[in-house]
């Protein structure tokens, strides 16, 4: 065969899809870090399958159509730091064949070329024995061929046998893959994707397979503000203060402030402390904070007067144009009841829902952006596997925005906290930016599965504790791994520890947690927050 028309470059990326579609489970379980993490295998088959899923809904006829719908469905739809290497793949390989009516060997090795090329640039720190290695190596091989034969089905041929010995060769280059005795799970995402492509190109093109779909985000956006209810509002006024130049030690006017309310919010920076607290005394919250300092900043809101205007102007759907302008709004990654409540609280325009386990794809941030009729939206992606997809956001948006590449719940809530609609975008990134530097993010979770890491043996349910997303501790005992990882990381005096609890932690649990840190680290501020999120029984921010 000489030549890909329109037809078969069709018939190859839906057989691709398919192929990828029926072995994601495979592929996810190849993950070597045992977290409940967004899988491989899944975030590249939900990037992927927006290419066949759109082609499918459209007539497109020619090689040119056909690429644009790959690029822009698989940009839009990327998900995890994988699924956005593969969407920068196929971004190179689409941009190597549009304008070509049919494509020949030298094309099809060249177009994997420049895809290989173009994922490389999208990656800050490459590493080798990764996806990145499979697509190099493959396309060199590809090309190789190319150069004896005008054979498509020939170069696809040594394509594929190309990306299989790289493949299997990714253990030697990346240890943490040999130790866990597997390969990279990203390069066996791609192997399948193009084996799919070989096999239409035979004739006997992969039929996707019904099965469950894979739990991931079903909604790209919420309105922020609609998260709660107005009968959910027990202390109706948000007050927000800040305490200058405090003359006594903070611990006191803290616990009182405790006892005022909810959703406390107590942040020390220099020579000023941030307050944020739900109460229906706003004015004896004012006294205990002036018992410490003086007091400036003041802001006092009606939150249920507030809420209930919102629901009455979200009745009726207002267009963007519609929504009072502003300069700058915020866009937050979150999940979780308690976490998502404190972001609204603090000021976050819109939500996207996702986290550990539930990427969001580049298209559910744009959805969000889209909402906010602002001059400038920043993006807090709360997730180390969310950043690249919120980048790309940034790169295609038709507004300004500014991603704060916080990895973490604790490191979105310091980064809000950093924020005033008062000074500049710059001066806000650099503000946002140092409160992110401030905390340091403990997490408490479960092994999802049996493996080899870090030349430790983990068991599927072990108890997991990780610093920064390195793991550091394996237990049994979820408020001992806690215990054990704060004292890991050494609080200093005057820190402040908070404590958010997930969904699967009791409130009494995670109180007797914190009044023990609260007796173990006497010159701490320890809070104790409902998070709510799921899989991960604690997040502790410690900072100051």
């Amino acid at each position: 065969m000489k030549l890909i028309d329109s037809a078969l470059f069709r018939s190859m990326v839906i057989s691709g899809a398919a192929n990828l579609s029926n072995q994601r489970k495979l592929v996810d379980d190849l993950n070597v870090f045992p977290v409940p993490d967004g899988d491989t295998g899944t975030n590249m088959n939900m990037t992927f399958s927006a290419a066949a899923d759109a082609l499918n809904k459209s007539d497109a006829a020619t090689v040119t159509e056909i690429a644009d719908i790959i690029a822009n469905a698989t940009i839009r739809g990327a998900r995890g730091n994988s699924g956005v290497i593969l969407s920068q793949l196929f971004r190179g390989i689409s941009r190597s064949v549009k304008d070509k009516a049919e494509i020949n060997a030298e094309d099809l090795a060249n177009a994997f070329a420049l895809g290989s090329a173009t994922a490389y640039k999208a990656v800050m720190k490459p590493t080798e024995g990764t996806i990145l290695t499979v697509s190099r190596e493959s396309a060199e091989d590809a090309i190789n061929v190319a150069k004896e034969t005008d054979d498509v089905i020939a170069v696809m041929d040594a394509l594929v046998k190309g990306a299989k010995v790289s493949l299997d060769n990714t253990p030697e280059v990346l240890p943490v893959l040999k130790q866990a005795g597997v390969v990279d799970s990203g390069g066996m995402g791609l192997y399948i994707i193009i084996e799919g492509f070989l096999l239409a190109m035979q004739g006997s093109p992969v039929v996707k397979l019904e099965q469950e779909a894979p739990q991931q985000s079903t909604s790209s956006a919420a309105s922020a503000q609609a998260v709660i209810s107005t009968e959910d509002i027990q202390f109706a006024y948000c007050t927000e203060f800040l305490i200058n130049n405090p003359k006594k030690k903070a611990k006191k006017c803290k616990e009182a402030l405790s006892r005022l309310g909810d959703s406390l919010v107590f942040v020390e920076d220099e020579d000023i402390i941030k307050v944020h607290v739900h109460t229906n005394n706003p004015g004896f919250a004012l006294q205990e904070a002036l018992k410490i300092g003086e007091i400036s900043n003041i802001k006092i809101e009606n939150m249920k007067l507030q809420h209930s205007a919102i629901l009455f102007e979200q009745e009726g759907a207002p267009a963007k144009e519609d929504i009072p302008h502003k300069q700058f709004g915020i866009v937050s990654v979150a999940t979780g009841e308690g976490i998502e409540n404190l972001f609204t609280e603090l000021g976050v325009d819109q939500l996207v829902a996702g986290g550990q386990s539930m990427n969001p794809g580049t298209d559910d941030i744009l959805a969000a952006c889209e909402k906010i009729n602002a001059d400038v939206i920043f993006v807090l992606p709360n997730n180390k596997n969310i950043i690249m997809a919120a980048q790309q956001a940034a790169e295609i948006s038709q507004t300004e925005i500014i991603v704060i590449p916080t990895k973490s719940i604790p490191q979105g809530i310091t980064a809000v906290l950093g924020f005033s609609p008062d000074i500049s975008k710059e001066d806000n990134e650099a503000s946002m930016l140092e409160m992110v530097a401030s905390v340091k993010t403990c997490s408490v979770t479960f092994a999802s599965r049996t493996t080899k890491f870090d030349d430790q043996d983990i068991n599927e349910g072990d108890i997991l504790g990780l610093t920064e997303g390195k793991l550091t501790i394996v237990g049994s005992d979820i408020n001992v791994v806690a215990k054990d990882l704060v004292a890991e990381n050494t609080p200093e005096d005057g820190q402040v520890i908070t404590v958010y609890y997930g969904e699967d932690v009791t409130k009494e649990d995670a109180q007797a947690l914190s009044d023990e840190l609260e007796e173990i680290y006497g010159d701490c501020d320890v809070v104790c927050q409902y998070g709510g999120q799921p899989l991960y029984y604690y997040f502790i921010a410690i900072e100051g």
